[in-house]
């Protein structure tokens, strides 16, 4: 027998329990429940958040209403502000929330699945492949109303969701390689766009809101008519969390751990299009919140994202509604529409991500 051997220090049998105060606990075994509740609280503190800057988005107009005048506005019909609240400032708010959730789960989405950090409904093209599908409906057609908007905007989104996958090479796509292509096809949709609404005079004005996002003209059928598709892009990008938490290992690795990253994939898409399309439909293009909130999201949960997306659905309204609130403040008399504002935000933050991540080397 090997003195070395003998000396060498042996651990517990197993089964056995180490005496009290001989050992602490093992790494890792403590730590879960700890990270999870920590999350948890987060989650809610966002919620409270948002709640905040809901009633600022209702109470910040042409004319302040203060908290008591909002609750007024909101629950007493005989109010002198219920017109102003439930016919202006609510529709509008209600607008910022549905596309903002719809954007940001979006932007978690395109992340996860193409593996981009810069990915973004906005910079990748999806939201004006959706703008310029409506305005050659409006100007060919004569389309005029949502329910007519929407299934162009979805119809638009989806093409270019397939080009700029198989234009920034598929499968073997880089960051850059997709960042490049979104970019490409960015600006030849909104060339298109502008050439359509210099050649259509006639419906310049309706035209003209889609080739910056506004929040300004939300009605509530608007809201309405836009609920369904988000909310079942909202269910199937949040039921996709697992999945994409597995393709994120490798597609080896996510089917011996039960996932088809075809039908992942396929599914990603399909969650990506209602999102973005019926975002755009309503309020036009708004770039720079799918990039945005999950960054700062993934700083607070890391990448699970089964705490990634509901982070995501609940911030990205408080930067769009923020940004909607900062627009009417800085504007007045008038207002900075928000799609200037968040692009005003997000082109300082997408040019300091991409040096710092070099990922302009392709």
């Amino acid at each position: 027998m090997s003195v070395g051997k003998s000396l060498a220090p042996q651990g517990p049998s197993p089964g056995v329990r180490p005496p009290s105060g001989a050992a602490g606990p093992v790494p890792g075994t403590t730590g879960a429940p700890a990270r999870t509740a920590l999350r948890a609280g987060g989650l809610l503190a966002a919620v409270l958040l948002l709640l905040a800057v809901l009633g600022l988005s209702i109470g910040v107009g042409a004319r302040a209403l203060s908290v008591g005048e909002v609750w007024h506005g909101l629950l007493d019909h005989t109010s002198p502000d219920y017109p102003v609240v439930h016919q202006m400032r609510l529709p509008r708010t209600l607008l910022g929330l549905v596309a903002g959730s719809a954007l940001g789960l979006a932007g978690g989405v395109m992340q996860a699945l193409t593996r981009n950090p810069l990915a973004d409904p906005g910079l990748l093209g999806i939201n004006a492949g959706a703008s310029a599908a409506v305005v050659s409906a409006i100007s060919l057609l004569g389309v005029a109303t949502f329910d007519g908007y929407v299934w162009f905007a979805l119809a638009g989104a989806a093409l270019v969701s397939v080009l700029v996958y198989a234009v920034g090479g598929g499968r073997g796509a880089t960051p850059g390689r997709l960042a490049l292509a979104g970019a490409a096809l960015n600006a030849t949709l909104y060339s298109f766009v502008s050439a359509v609404m210099l050649l259509d005079t006639n419906s310049l004005e309706r035209m003209r809101f889609w080739t910056v996002g506004s929040l300004a003209g939300a009605r509530p059928d608007t809201v309405v008519a836009v609920l369904p598709f988000v909310g079942l892009g909202t269910l199937l990008a949040l039921a996709l969390a697992r999945p994409l938490n597995a393709l994120a290992l490798g597609d080896q690795s996510a089917r011996a751990l039960g996932a088809r990253p075809g039908t992942v994939r396929g599914a990603a898409m399909v969650a990506i299009t209602l999102l973005c399309g019926a975002a755009t439909a309503a309020c036009g293009p708004i770039v720079f919140v799918g990039l945005l909130v999950p960054h700062l999201v993934r700083a607070l949960t890391g990448p699970d994202l089964r705490w990634q997306l509901p982070y995501c659905a609940v911030l990205a309204p408080v930067l769009l509604l923020g940004a909607d609130v900062l627009g009417r403040v800085l504007g007045r008399p008038g207002e900075v529409q928000v799609g200037v504002v968040t692009a005003v935000l997000g082109g300082p933050f997408f040019l300091f991500h991409a040096r710092r991540a070099k990922v302009a080397r392709l």
